[in-house]
């Protein structure tokens, strides 16, 4: 009997199938925590006293944390075995969501929002790497469409999960809510998998390569959070961050390359397939995920949503991907990888251009529609990426190469965040300014007037009407530059080689 029979065995199929829905729905938590949080920053802010700009620091520092530690899921698993890193993932993962929940400042929060993304990082891996090892070859794609349907499902009902507690509830049990499901998944994990568990290994941890990734990240992630509230270069702990972020980067660079363990493998970047392919992943989430912070925000702060609909109409685009997820799969290994991921990107390109042109007087509808549409195109970007980034490297690099990606992928969110949302504050200032010059309030002042309004009343009702219209231009701006990535990122992808032969994307995560 061959090592991979004698796993398989291990585990009566009763006992297979329930540790697949526990393995799925641990990686559903982690995937909806990343956008559970959107809808509800302007509670979470107003309740802790502090400006929604502020408030981002609770998304982007869970995204940052996480990618820190994707790269070190592989040593962890090797050195202390996959099933007990999973379970002290979800133990930690559990703690750290009550801690958010319990938070009373921003510091605290945000605080809590990293220890959940440094738990969380190796459970999305280990999942995968689990339903691998625990399903045999011919009912490991079924296990797989089942882990990637919590991956699509988990951004679609993120912001409306969010946005109907914190509209009904407190925003502090979208926190609290992740109690009981880690709590179910430890104790299942130690029940059904604890057959399956690996052999260790002592290898050796590139702590110099870790410190300078922790280091140069954290530098540029401060950078880019604090830079629009200290009108950025004109003040020296801007400039400071700066250099010392690159000075980090280059450092990393050169140690990582020259290092025999690193703690991220840059030598995959030497295919043109992996690299062109990464860099439009990187473009496309990150022009993807703009959509996502700013449409919510701006729905609730001049467009009288709920953070429910706020929720529902960013969700409408994971809903349609859901839909066409089975039949992108299909077309995988039938199809030049390129040819779909340049049509899909193209195809989201239009979209961005088309919500490009909202204004606001837009009604539920108008927004769903784009939004809808989009995801129709989802899958058959996201699918057969990873066929053509896998495709590009030798089977010993698999597993660098996926890590490399998912850590580029998370990011790509983090810096998309501060970046988006730095522009859309900077073109809402310049739009009211532009608004305020070519304004002539002179018959406004009269109609207004006629209707009882004293002057403090009118100057208030046109500095709001001002305020609003100049946020939705922002808004407009904000999409007009995401096509323009999304278009760059289609071509992108031509640079890749076509991949020849079976790809291996079961390291991927």
């Amino acid at each position: 009997m061959s090592g991979d029979d004698d796993i398989f065995s291990r585990l009566s199929p009763r006992t297979r199938t329930l540790a697949g829905l526990v393995l799925a729905l641990s990686n559903f938590m982690v995937v909806l925590d990343l956008t559970i949080a959107n809808v509800s920053v302007p509670h979470i802010a107003g309740n802790l006293g502090i400006a929604p700009d502020q408030g981002t620091w609770i998304i982007t520092s869970y995204a940052v944390a996480e990618a820190i530690c994707v790269p070190l899921t592989g040593w962890l698993a090797a050195r202390f075995g996959v099933v007990r890193v999973f379970t002290l993932a979800m133990i930690g993962f559990g703690f750290f969501s009550l801690m958010c929940g319990l938070s009373m400042t921003l510091g605290m929060i945000v605080a809590a929002r990293i220890g959940q993304g440094i738990c969380g990082g190796p459970i999305m891996p280990m999942s995968q790497t689990l339903l691998m090892r625990i399903f045999p070859p011919e009912t490991r794609a079924r296990a797989m469409g089942l882990w990637a349907m919590t991956t699509l499902l988990g951004p679609a009902m993120g912001p409306i999960i969010g946005g109907y507690i914190s509209d009904n509830w407190s925003w502090h049990w979208i926190f609290f809510i992740n109690l009981p499901i880690a709590v179910l998944c430890v104790f299942a994990a130690q029940a059904l998998l604890r057959p399956v568990e690996t052999d260790t290994v002592r290898i050796p941890i590139d702590k110099i390569g870790l410190a300078l990734l922790i280091f140069w990240i954290g530098c540029l992630q401060v950078m880019l959070d604090i830079g629009r509230d200290h009108d950025w270069f004109s003040d020296p702990t801007i400039v400071v961050l700066a250099v010392l972020a690159a000075i980090g980067f280059a450092l990393f660079i050169i140690w990582e390359l020259t290092e025999e363990h690193p703690v991220v493998d840059l030598r995959v970047f030497r295919h043109i397939g992996f690299t062109s392919g990464v860099f439009s992943l990187a473009l496309c989430f990150g022009a993807y995920f703009s959509g996502i912070v700013v449409i919510p925000q701006w729905l609730q702060m001049t467009q009288g949503y709920t953070a429910t609909w706020a929720g529902i109409v960013t969700a409408f685009t994971a809903m349609a991907a859901l839909m066409t997820a089975p039949f992108a799969a299909r077309f995988v290994g039938k199809v030049d990888p390129r040819i779909m991921i340049s049509g899909a990107v193209f195809w989201l390109g239009l979209m961005t251009l088309w919500r490009a042109h909202w204004t606001s007087g837009i009604d539920f509808w108008t927004m769903a529609a784009p939004q809808f549409i989009q995801g129709f195109a989802m899958p058959f970007f996201m699918i057969p990426l990873t066929t053509l980034t896998l495709g590009s490297v030798l089977p010993s690099e698999t597993a660098s190469a996926a890590g490399l990606q998912n850590f580029v992928r998370t990011m790509a969110i983090a810096i998309a965040t501060s970046l988006v949302l730095t522009g859309w504050g900077d073109s809402q200032r310049v739009s009211r300014n532009d608004l305020a010059s070519v304004l002539q309030p002179g018959d406004a002042q009269t109609q207004l007037s006629a209707l009882g309004m004293s002057t403090e009343q009118i100057r208030q009702t046109i500095s709001n009407i001002v305020e609003t219209e100049a946020i939705a231009v922002a808004v407009d701006h904000i999409f007009f530059i995401s096509s323009l990535v999304l278009f760059t990122a289609a071509i992108l992808v031509w640079l890749a080689p076509r991949p020849s032969g079976p790809v291996d994307t079961s390291a991927a995560h």
